[in-house]
């Protein structure tokens, strides 16, 4: 006697309930699988495509190299963000950026150091590629996406250059109140301006770092911010760019004036290898009155006694201490900036100058000044035309420079 019939069971019967069984199983699977294939089907069909263009020409006018730099770009931009479905949705973003006309220019990867820098190599790039979830206070992200955190101060996407920044990255973002998000990255992979193949530059920092920041609204809509990024880099020269960040900012308004101030200390992680502590402060102040804003600030980088100053590698730096970029790694001896600006529109003409005076944070070395003026016109609601100048003038400190660019931006 079988252990079926010892059980009782005829062996028939117990035959065909174990193939019923199997056939409800799989049944049951099956709905399973077409419910979430149509969960996604539904969700994809939801979604949202556009495209973007992006024409730049850059001049660059830099004493020391014998040729002018004219880069003419065009950067193609694909975005697809699907719909959500039970809290998950997902996104795309391709870029091709492509050279239109003679390559007069040293993109740090074409080879032509005859040429002044313009960071903008051609080729494509897969600038995003992310599956989000969504839920109640909680909102998660995983794979190839942006980053920017506050002003971009410490961690950003240098979204000026025709290549952007991007992080493989799993971020997750805790906001339980309305006033209150804590917000957590951990990032593999930073996806440079410079790639994505490599050049003079690496196109990738490999990467095991830890960004949190806590903000805290108060009353009055003061926000408060403590932040504390642990970079570590495992490649190429992001080695010496491994640092440890821990500070605090404030954004809010105070008698009518916007105030953003900042302050940090810095010290070496994991395997930079130098040892330093270095420490930042920036304070910030503007004003609008009859259509016109005025702003005035001043920002300090300080150093470890000349042997590294402090450091953002992150950054969207084209938005500090003045658009030539010449100030894109910290100089031994620190920097101090001190800037004042004015901005207002004729008509639907946006218009800003800043001034920078531009000097060392550790000595009472002058480093020199800049000029920046830009002028955007939006034409229309999808196209928008920007003229931009920059002008540095050097005090002993790299050399003198001057920049043009001619943007169209045209959202389809």
């Amino acid at each position: 006697m079988n252990v079926i019939s010892h059980l009782g069971f005829a062996p028939g019967l117990t035959a065909v309930g174990l193939v019923a069984s199997s056939l409800l199983s799989l049944t049951v699977s099956a709905s399973a699988i077409a419910g979430v294939t149509d969960d996604v089907s539904a969700a994809i069909s939801e979604g949202k495509s556009s495209m973007n263009f992006r024409y730049r020409f850059e001049g660059v006018d830099q004493d020391g190299v014998n040729e002018d730099a004219a880069a003419s770009t065009l950067r193609s931009r694909y975005t697809f963000v699907s719909g959500s479905t039970s809290g998950f949705s997902m996104g795309l973003e391709t870029d091709y950026v492509s050279v239109i006309g003679p390559e007069d220019y040293n993109s740090t990867v074409n080879g032509r150091s005859a040429y002044p820098v313009v960071a903008d190599p051609d080729g494509f790039d897969l600038n995003q590629a992310y599956i989000k979830y969504n839920t109640g206070a909680l909102a998660a992200t995983f794979g190839r996406q942006r980053i920017a955190l506050g002003d971009q101060r410490f961690v950003g996407g240098v979204a000026w250059r025709q290549n952007e920044q991007t992080y493989d990255a799993a971020r997750f973002v805790y906001s339980p109140s309305q006033t209150l998000s804590l917000d957590y990255a951990l990032i593999m992979n930073v996806n440079r301006i410079f790639g994505p193949d490599d050049g003079a530059q690496p196109g990738d920092w490999e990467s095991e770092s830890h960004l949190l920041t806590a903000t805290k609204t108060l009353a009055g809509e003061h926000k408060v911010s403590a932040f504390a990024y642990l970079l570590e880099f495992q490649n190429g020269n992001g080695l010496p760019n491994s640092n440890a960040t821990y500070g605090l900012s404030y954004v809010g308004s105070l008698a009518g004036i916007k105030v953003s101030a900042k302050v940090a200390t810095q010290s070496d992680y994991a395997d930079n290898p130098i040892d330093y502590d270095a420490s930042m402060y920036s304070i910030s102040l503007s004003k609008s009155f009859a259509g016109i804003t005025g702003s005035a600030g001043f920002e300090s980088l300080g150093s470890d006694n000349g042997v590294m100053g402090f450091r953002t590698p992150l950054a969207t730096l084209h938005k500090f201490q003045g658009t030539a970029d010449k100030f894109l790694v910290t100089p031994a001896g620190g920097v101090e900036d001190v800037f004042v600006g004015v901005a207002g529109r004729v008509g639907k003409l946006k218009l800003a100058a800043t001034w920078h005076d531009l000097s060392a944070a550790e000595t009472s070395e002058d480093y020199g000044s800049e000029l920046d003026l830009v002028a955007t016109l939006p034409v229309s609601k999808k196209t928008s035309v920007q003229l931009k100048y920059a002008d540095f003038q050097s005090d002993g400190f790299a050399t003198d420079t001057s920049k043009v660019w001619l943007t169209v931006n045209v959202k389809l």
